[in-house]
């Protein structure tokens, strides 16, 4: 790992926070939380450069970096006690397989089935990932997000 691949990495990281900022402004999401969303979009799209990078795998980067994101955004929702869509919805944005969908229209519209089956599939993998990430996640019992209630709770008993 060069200093070359970390600046890369950390200017594609402070794009991915402000660009996600930006879909929390569409999204009316209250100003006092569009730094924590852009910190969760941010998160989730380091997650997944640096898995892509030492796996190639682009599926399962987007099922961790979806892991990642959402656990951070359950995290800030408390401790922030602003509802978990204001962050993940901005959040996944990043790591959103928007180039597979265009290229899967594009290879559709020129007649080149072959390619269209091919990056479709690849662009339904992402999405399930995506969606199971985020899945796991919320389905995690509230315990895992409240430290600060269960450490104050601790002392007290």
């Amino acid at each position: 790992m060069t200093p070359a691949l970390c600046f890369e990495w950390l200017i594609q990281t402070a794009v991915a926070f402000v660009s996600t900022i930006a879909f929390a402004i569409i999204f009316h999401t209250p100003k006092k939380q569009y730094a924590f969303g852009g910190l969760v979009g941010a998160f989730g799209w380091l997650i997944y450069i640096i898995y892509v990078h030492f796996t190639g795998d682009p599926v399962f980067a987007s099922f961790f970096a979806a892991l990642g994101l959402t656990y951070l955004g359950r995290i800030f929702s408390f401790l922030r006690r602003a509802p978990l869509p204001l962050f993940v919805t901005s959040g996944i944005f990043p790591i959103v397989p928007g180039a597979g969908i265009y290229y899967t229209g594009f290879h559709i519209f020129m007649n080149d089935n072959a390619a269209a089956l091919a990056t479709g599939l690849e662009t339904i993998k992402i999405a399930i990932a995506i969606a199971l990430g985020i899945g796991i996640v919320i389905s995690l019992p509230r315990f895992f997000f409240t430290f600060r209630k269960a450490s104050t709770e601790q002392k007290k008993g």
